[in-house]
């Protein structure tokens, strides 16, 4: 396969600016940058592998890292907290001389790859091996020649989604309380206004805005039923120009 120049001209375009991103990526402070830069890098991967007539790998490469790995990043960064700072206890004993191994291993592995790998020559074999579709072709190639391969990775995968889940499963330290006896324990505070729910805003009033307090059963406002961002802005009203008349309860009495 001849390299023809705009190809060559997107690679020298697109190739320093994927690797200042994954640069960037590393050396940023926060996270949802980092996850940005790295999302920026995988949509270059994907732009590489179409224009290679590697069609399947550059959509997979948007659609499940870019589109599906990496929104899975940001909602668990919206989840957990951009803030939060990271526990340096092992949770797991022997995990980081375990992990400094593999990195060693992988970096290993990788330095090998690239001293092997063949400079100045063009790509034999591609148009052949997209004759009947790059899709196709790569259907027929794994669930033939490489069916064992891709079996032990789909096994892998599972075992890791089973390892995240075990990972992120943790027992209760109190067990939840059941509705009786959230029950109970709403009716031995001693408050009515808790057993039976607050009032809603002006109830027993004049008036049913929402800035204006409920009137409790002696007459008295009830500020708990005025949202706490009204009151934090200042616009809660006052309420006895609100108010009705509450009658006198000796006076039912006598009579």
């Amino acid at each position: 396969m001849i390299i023809q120049t705009p190809e060559t001209v997107m690679f020298w375009f697109l190739a320093p600016i994927a690797v200042l991103a994954a640069l960037g990526m590393l050396l940023v402070k926060k996270a949802v940058h980092s996850a940005l830069l790295l999302a920026w890098v995988m949509i270059t991967l994907a732009i590489f592998y179409i224009a290679e007539d590697a069609l399947f790998l550059g959509i997979v490469q948007i659609v499940v890292y870019t589109g599906a790995v990496m929104m899975l990043f940001l909602f668990i960064l919206m989840l957990v907290g951009v803030d939060s700072s990271d526990s340096l206890k092992e949770t797991i004993p022997g995990l980081r001389p375990i992990s400094i191994t593999a990195a060693i291993g992988f970096g290993g592995l990788l330095t090998s790859l690239i001293g092997r790998a063949t400079l100045g020559r063009d790509a034999v074999g591609l148009e052949q091996a997209n004759t009947a579709g790059n899709v196709q072709a790569l259907a027929r190639l794994l669930f033939s020649d490489y069916v064992w391969p891709f079996e032990v990775v789909s096994a892998l995968l599972i075992t890791a989604a089973l390892g995240a889940m075990v990972l992120a499963h943790h027992e209760r330290a109190v067990a939840r309380p059941t509705q009786r006896e959230s029950a109970i324990a709403r009716f031995r505070t001693g408050s009515l206004a808790s057993a039976a729910g607050l009032p809603g805003p002006g109830v027993f009033a004049r008036h049913n805005a929402v800035d204006v307090p409920a009137l409790l059963p002696d007459g008295s406002p009830a500020p708990t039923s005025i949202s706490a961002t009204l009151k934090a802005r200042g616009d809660m009203l006052e309420s006895e120009q609100f108010q009705l008349d509450v009658v006198d309860t000796t006076v039912l009495e006598e009579k």
